[in-house]
């Protein structure tokens, strides 16, 4: 059963529950609109572009979805305060927020020098817009005693990650702004969860090219939802916790391990002077087209690594025996999977 504040239903139940996303026109945000959607939550999307918003919300709507969308943009007060006015207005209260929309930049600090604004801009939307909008909702939910915080990071905050100073600054910022609210609410019935996510393939990260094997944006909104279940502290990938322990018992090897890798990958094409390739129509496909649907079990799907689909059995086991492993790396100390 469910009080007046919405504090007694079932942990993992998203039923009826107002879950803010922000960034949610395309990417992980609108993946995980659309997952989050599907557990029966009324879906609150923010972005900056009107017509990808509202496609985005037909989308949804189609699938037997509820979502509204509002168009906002998180780095101007006058802006969040009126939309999250309208959503109040409309909807009463927001149970859970998903800090999701974000700005990236490869640049090499050598190559940053006369570019501050670079920083600030990264700032303004990563961390400032986070928590604009952390921070408007927060009164709401202290007073009510419930609602959960959702803040994506990166897993380059934990390994330090060369040429993405700007980014990973402001990452680190939201972490431990979020590490020290969690502490201060703990009595308020209002829990956060930080995702220090691994590269998703997303408009975001087109200017990145082929560095590397990258998650597509269904694997993100899984991972959003287990968040929005499960409302553990933090969500790591193994990525990210073997650069905090190579950090911590070999971190003169772990140094040259990075610096390695920044000899080895580029800056951006655009940091460079050059002119930044079209991204190809394959992925302009992959990070456009949302397939919608999560697993009914809130497992994470299969890695998209694997050249084509798995038989559904074999996708399942798979599933199954990475389960089991995160489940059982829990064990270990420091260790968040």
């Amino acid at each position: 059963m469910m009080s007046a504040n919405g504090t007694h239903r079932g942990k993992r139940d998203l039923t009826g529950r107002h879950v803010l996303i922000t960034g949610a026109s395309s990417g992980i945000g609108r993946a995980a609109a659309t997952a989050v959607a599907e557990k029966g939550a009324v879906v609150l999307l923010l972005a900056r572009r009107a017509d990808e918003l509202t496609a985005a919300v037909d989308e949804i709507r189609a699938g037997g979805g509820a979502a509204h969308g509002y168009p906002c943009d998180i780095t101007d007060s006058a802006s969040v305060e009126a939309t999250l006015a309208k959503v109040t207005a409309e909807h009463g209260h927001v149970d859970m927020l998903v800090n999701n929309a974000g700005r990236s930049i490869r640049r090499a600090i050598h190559r940053s020098t006369d570019r501050l604004h670079d920083y600030e801009r990264t700032m303004a939307v990563n961390y400032f817009g986070a928590l604009r909008l952390t921070l408007a909702l927060l009164p709401q939910m202290r007073e009510r005693k419930f609602g959960h915080i959702v803040n994506i990071s990166s897993a380059g905050v934990q390994v330090a990650t060369p040429r993405y100073s700007a980014y990973l600054a402001s990452k680190a910022a939201l972490d431990k702004f979020t590490e020290v609210a969690a502490v201060e609410t703990m009595a308020d019935g209002v829990t956060f969860t930080t995702i220090h996510m691994p590269l998703v393939r997303t408009p975001m990260i087109a200017p990145t090219g082929n560095q590397g094997p990258a998650e597509t944006p269904e694997w993100a909104a899984a991972t959003i939802v287990r968040a929005l279940t499960e409302r553990p502290r933090r969500i790591d990938v193994p990525v990210g916790t073997l650069g905090e322990y190579g950090a911590l018992f070999a971190p003169r090897i772990r140094d040259l391990v990075l610096h390695r890798y920044y000899r080895m990958i580029p800056d951006s094409p655009a940091a460079r002077g050059e002119q930044a390739e079209p991204l190809p129509q394959s992925r302009l496909t992959m990070v456009r087209d949302v397939e919608t649907g999560i697993p009914e079990d809130d497992e994470l799907p299969a890695s998209p690594r694997a050249s084509g689909p798995l038989p559904r059995v074999r996708a399942r086991a798979v599933r199954g025996t990475g389960t089991v492993l995160r489940r059982a790396a829990r064990w270990v100390p420091g260790t968040h999977w």
